[in-house]
């Protein structure tokens, strides 16, 4: 109802008395008005809670005890509604999809096609299922002839030896008479196995985004990815129209393969290959754009025109050595490569659209995520057809006319484009400015080498109570210098790239560089959601108007520290340093993730929530460590303050009180099992132990696709180790232990009698 529901229920009359009386009866029923709004929408949420399409989120599993729904308690036990991640884990443990579709699934059930929609509804997992009975080895009886099962392999088709032993096999195995659900060594080709092969991986799209040209190779090649790293392109899923049918490579968020890209056709007796429709175009999976011709070469509003598929041949770029022919471009779909003839270069430059894989929404990207800015606040928007085309401009108008007017700025990018500047921002005393990318953009920003005498960094230096927030952005080639007396600095779902840049390889070209360097004393840092390299807290701050006696006294608090005689004057206070589902990357855990330069720890009190560290921790403090993983030592200064919790620590570290931490706790079952044997024996079983719950990953570099996430062989005190037994680190609000809980109980019931039923990952 409107405010004045009830009160324009009035006859005039009163209407008009009340008026002239100053409303007092309008104030009394609009308060009426506003409760029965409140009674009015929890009436309809009622009506609204009788199915489980509009139902709220605790009444899922009452409406699942009506038609027999159980829950899986191996998974856990689902926790009070306090906060978005306590809704986010009661969502994985008790799913609503799985919970609409229990009466369909039943009906269904030992069918193949029931066994991926599983995988899709209960853990949220795109999925194909496989029965390898078709795919033994055997010898057929004449009278019962199968002339495509069990056959032996013809070397001459590479399309079925190019996807052998992965979930597009199709080539016969002899027998394994292992379980495929075997806890120990599971085996495959087997006549009662099925094998759910799941994708872990999220298919993330980038849009008519700049491609890279590799100088050092030629003018003639290219690279997707705008840091110049090889990278698998991935596959824009696409539903399957047919219910009942089994998922394909164009059905799952898979790297792309070279012979699955291509297509063969026969014209004037030639054989000839060109990019898959399926693949290849607008909307899809993959896409080239060259600028279209025009006469103004300043002329920044002209557009793109996408390459043909029949001019794009698939091909092998490892060496960079291929040629495509005239009016024809060669693309690596494994590699991320692109090669021009080189009598037909583009001038003006590639334009690529294109997915790649990775676990989680972190570091950016053009997934959707949450805004917020000031109330009051001035935006700026900066692209090819915005007001402005680069941000230095959009950040000098609001510096020199919008400033004292408008304190509180939004420069907003509102493409994929890569941006080289020189950014040196200052905020006065109390302004705010915020470095964002539009939702559903992922822009770079990309900083030279510019000056010989000084550094080239992102330089935000910031007056008493001003604010600065860098926000779904890649910063690429330098690092990030925080200066002055800003009070608050976040950094959320960004990227400063580890290592500055990276190579081919993904190995970073300047390892031992900070990606953010601190010389403010008074701020407070907050990353979030965000990849970084090493962090830097410089213990040096200008003396401003302190007296002498205050001057000597923090040079002997830097003389204890020993960072005596390092600058002009030195911190006392130490700085507030927030990170939650965040990757800090120093590329080495000999190297300093956190840490002050010339000093044995940071000045700063350090809060690390869900976190992958690599990199040796320095600091002053450590206020709370929660759900982490640190790869590498940890030294602090003040080991009576704050609490480190469910969290792998790197033994030999100095850290607060522990609670609940890896190895220590194998090391005292150890010692509670053993107390009795010869110290020598204890200690040997203690370094095995260690040695076992030590985390394992898939990718310890940047770039890769299987970065930070927890390998297959990876400890179950890691994997399940967090307070909510989820993961250990940056990715711990996938849930996935429980997950896996869920699908392994659901598989066990709806596979048919007499067979068994595997999780197989594929990535």
């Amino acid at each position: 109802m409107e405010t004045d529901h009830l009160y324009n229920l009035l006859p005039t009359l009163y209407r008009l008395r009340d008026a002239e009386q100053g409303a007092p009866l309008q104030a009394l029923l609009r308060v009426m008005t506003e409760q029965a709004n409140v009674l009015e929408e929890n009436i309809a949420q009622l009506y609204d809670n009788w199915f489980i399409e509009t139902c709220e989120d605790w009444v899922v599993p009452y409406i699942g005890d009506l038609i027999g729904y159980r829950q899986v308690h191996n998974a856990g036990e689902p926790g009070l509604l306090r906060t978005a991640r306590d809704q986010t884990r009661n969502k994985i443990l008790i799913p609503r999809r799985e919970s609409a579709n229990t009466l369909r699934f039943r009906r269904r059930k030992g069918t193949l096609a029931l066994l991926e929609e599983l995988a899709n509804d209960v853990a949220g997992w795109p999925a194909r299922a496989v029965e390898f009975f078709p795919l033994l080895g055997w010898t057929q009886n004449l009278n019962l002839q199968h002339p495509n099962r069990g056959r032996t392999v013809d070397l001459r088709e590479s399309a079925a030896l190019d996807v052998m032993d992965g979930p597009f096999d199709q080539l016969a195995h002899t027998i394994e008479v292992r379980r495929i659900n075997s806890h120990r060594r599971p085996g495959r080709y087997n006549i009662p196995s099925v094998g759910l092969f799941v994708c872990r991986l999220q298919s993330y799209s980038v849009t008519q985004a700049p491609a890279l040209c590799v100088e050092g190779k030629g003018p003639q090649c290219f690279t997707f990815s705008v840091l110049g790293n090889n990278t698998s392109l991935f596959t824009r899923t696409e539903r399957e129209t047919d219910p009942a049918g089994i998922a394909g490579e164009i059905n799952l968020p898979v790297a792309i393969r070279r012979r699955g890209f291509e297509v063969r056709t026969v014209k004037h007796r030639r054989i000839q290959t060109q990019a898959s429709a399926d693949y290849y175009g607008d909307r899809k999976s993959v896409a080239l754009w060259i600028p279209k011709d025009r006469k103004d070469r300043q002329d920044k509003t002209w557009g793109l025109q996408m390459i043909p598929a029949a001019h794009i041949i698939p091909a092998d770029l490892s060496d960079w050595s291929y040629r495509p022919p005239r009016d024809h471009v060669a693309v690596d779909p494994a590699l991320g490569r692109i090669v021009f003839p080189l009598g037909q270069l583009p001038k003006d430059g590639v334009w690529v659209s294109y997915h790649y894989g990775f676990s989680m929404n972190v570091g950016g990207g053009e997934y959707d995520r949450p805004l917020a800015q000031p109330t009051h606040h001035k935006l700026y928007r900066v692209g090819v057809k915005e007001q402005f085309t680069r941000i230095s401009d959009a950040l000098h108008h609001w510096q020199e006319q919008d400033a004292h007017e408008h304190p509180h700025a939004v420069i907003e990018i509102a493409d994929n484009g890569v941006y080289v500047e020189q950014l040196t921002i200052l905020l006065e005393e109390a302004q705010s400015l915020q470095l964002r990318a539009a939702n559903g953009q992922r822009p770079v920003i990309r900083l030279l080498d510019w000056y010989t005498e000084r550094p080239d960094a992102l330089s935000v230096t910031g007056a008493r109570g001003s604010r600065f927030t860098l926000d779904g952005v890649l910063v690429t080639g330098r690092s990030v210098r925080i200066d002055g007396d800003i009070a608050d600095v976040t950094i959320r779902h960004s990227t400063l790239v580890p290592g500055w840049t990276i190579d081919h390889d993904c190995e970073p070209h300047r390892p031992a560089e900070p990606s953010l360097e601190l010389f403010c004393p008074h701020a407070r840092v907050c990353i979030e959601h965000s990849i970084l390299g090493s962090i830097q807290v410089h213990p040096l701050t200008p003396f401003s108007e302190e007296s002498t006696a205050t001057q000597k006294r923090v040079k002997s608090v830097a003389a204890e520290a020993g960072c005596e005689g390092i600058g002009h004057g030195f911190r006392v206070d130490p700085l507030c340093l927030y990170i939650s589902d965040s990757i800090i990357d120093a590329t080495d855990q000999e190297k300093e993730a956190i840490g002050a330069p010339g000093c044995p720890v940071a000045h700063a009190r350090v809060t690390i929530l869900r976190c992958t560290v690599f990199g040796q921790v320095q600091a002053h403090a450590i206020d709370l460590a929660e759900n982490s993983l640190f790869v590498g030592r940890i030294t602090v200064a003040r080991r009576q303050q704050g609490c480190v919790r469910f969290c792998y620590i790197t033994p030999g570290s100095r850290t607060p009180r522990r609670y609940h931490c890896q190895p220590d706790l194998v090391e005292q079952a150890v010692e509670e099992e053993l107390q009795t044997q010869p110290q020598a024996e204890r200690e040997q079983k203690k370094q095995e132990e260690r040695e076992r719950v030590r985390p394992r990953f898939n990718s310890l570099r940047y770039g890769n696709t299987a970065y930070c996430q927890l390998a297959a062989d990876c400890a179950q005190e890691i994997t399940n180790g967090a307070d909510d037994e989820a993961e250990m680190g940056v990715f711990h609000d996938l849930y996935q232990p429980q997950r896996m809980a869920n699908l392994r109980t659901r598989l066990d019931e709806y596979t048919p009698a007499g067979m068994d039923a595997g999780i197989i990952f594929i990535n």
